[in-house]
């Protein structure tokens, strides 16, 4: 629980960041002394106090061109508990050095004991002030080859959706866009009470996504590693996936010998030949669980696993949830 000073809260604006996530996070963190009357776990006082803040106190356009109200400017901002970088919008790679005051404001306050927060794509800016160098840490999976592009040091955890790091926890990121929700709701839970987390979440109807990304996250092979056989073998396992032993045909097409290919294959994807082959035809799998009404063997069957207690075993490893779970979540045309 809280003392009975409440936590300072700095939510990051800049052009182009989404308005929702700040508006979400701001009145989720303000929601207390509604929330309250429903709830004897949760305080009525507000046990946060949360401001948006940028480079200047004015407003910036978010992303959709709707105006963000920047209330105070953070050279006015001398000490802060938690700062919070939402979601903003960005190109396939993060072009750095565009708000060098906000990375060393931000470096400024973590060596004063800050904690560090980013929600999706916040986590480029997060990443600049270096502070998650050799740090695990998870974003957007779409915002994932770029990010690893300009921040190699940092890893990152993409089936994740929120992880934190640091010695005292003191950094926490959260994945897709709406999963500031799974942050807010840590954060209650951490600096209030578990309790109070649980009623928030049920006023608000908020949810966590237990499952982490990797239910939405899809299969993105590395395709531009310059292996030309590699490559060809890639391509002939798009429409070969279901035949009966997929790793023994590449490796014969290949010319190499078995152990000699799957190096090669590993070094060019980050895969072996059969854990690629796993996510080629468990993709494969959730396109046909969302846009069919194919039984969930016969679908195990046409991805080439005869074997469907097997299929439903892989499935869970890599979606997280079961197939069954998985239609239910994602397929097309069910009615309101």
């Amino acid at each position: 629980m809280v003392e009975d000073t409440p936590l300072h809260v700095c939510l990051v604006a800049v052009p182009g960041s989404l308005l929702l996530p700040i508006a979400g996070l701001y009145e989720v963190l303000t929601a207390f002394p509604v929330v309250a009357g429903f709830h004897e776990g949760v305080p009525s006082s507000p046990p946060f106090a949360v401001e948006i803040v940028g480079t200047a106190q004015t407003n910036v356009p978010a992303a959709s061109g709707l105006p963000i109200t920047i209330q105070r400017a953070v050279d006015r901002i001398e000490r802060t508990d938690i700062i919070i970088v939402p979601t903003m919008a960005v190109e396939e790679r993060w072009e750095a050095g565009r708000h060098p005051e906000l990375v060393a404001w931000m470096q400024r306050m973590h060596a004063q004991g800050a904690m560090l927060c980013s929600a999706c794509t916040g986590l480029g800016l997060l990443a600049e002030t270096g502070l998650l160098d050799g740090r695990q840490a998870t974003t957007h999976w779409a915002f994932g080859p770029g990010f690893r592009q300009a921040f190699p040091d940092v890893e990152l955890r993409l089936d994740e959706v929120l992880v934190t790091a640091g010695h005292r926890e003191e950094f926490a990121m959260s994945g897709g866009a709406a999963s500031w929700q799974d942050l807010v709701l840590y954060l209650i839970g951490r600096f209030v009470s578990p309790v109070a987390a649980q009623a928030i979440a049920k006023f608000e109807l908020l949810e966590r996504h237990a499952e982490g990304q990797a239910p939405y996250l899809p299969f993105l092979p590395q395709t531009q590693h310059g292996d030309a056989m590699v490559r060809n073998m890639q391509n002939w396992l798009e429409t070969n996936f279901a035949v009966a032993s997929p790793v023994t045909e590449m490796t014969g097409r290949s010319g190499l010998s078995p152990r000699a290919f799957e190096r090669r294959f590993k070094r060019a994807t980050g895969l072996s030949p059969i854990g690629y082959v796993q996510q080629v035809r468990i993709d494969e799998a959730k396109r046909r669980l969302e846009q069919t009404d194919l039984p969930i063997d016969q679908i195990s069957w046409e991805v080439g696993y005869e074997d469907a207690a097997a299929f439903r075993r892989l499935f869970k490893r890599i979606a997280r949830v079961s197939p069954g779970i998985y239609r239910r979540k994602f397929a097309t045309d069910r009615p309101a």
